[in-house]
């Protein structure tokens, strides 16, 4: 009986070891961003809101690039219907980590019209 003991003590001792006191190897995922992405527009110089919101239309298959000017509309000149447009809207609240209320958005039909109202926010304020 005793020698049975002696043979099943390493077995025993590591099934009395609780589990949360093991250690575990696992390795956890990384989520990678497939775009680039900012933090928030507060300090941002005015330069760098354009090139920001002219990447972000840049991104959209159907934009006319050549036709990207701060004047350009996003139906007639660009090329995007109404709802492009929404998600145009939609891409630059998340570039800059802003929310624009629907009102507002809706008024938001020009290149410009979204540079202005970035600049225009909290989040937009910037120094030059």
């Amino acid at each position: 009986m005793n020698r049975s003991f002696i043979l099943l003590r390493p077995i025993l001792s590591r099934s009395i070891i609780p589990p949360s006191t093991s250690i575990s190897l696992r390795i956890k995922p990384t989520l990678v961003p497939k775009w680039r992405g900012y933090s928030a527009a507060a300090g941002l110089k005015r330069s760098d809101i354009e090139e920001r919101v002219i990447d972000v239309m840049k991104s959209f298959e159907k934009v006319e690039t050549d036709k990207l000017t701060p004047t350009a509309t996003f139906t007639s000149d660009l090329g995007l219907d109404s709802l492009d447009s929404v998600e145009v809207v939609m891409a630059i609240e998340e570039e800059f980590g802003i929310e624009i209320p629907d009102d507002e958005a809706d008024k938001i039909t020009t290149v410009g019209e979204a540079i202005e109202y970035v600049v225009k926010t909290p989040e937009g304020k910037s120094s030059g």
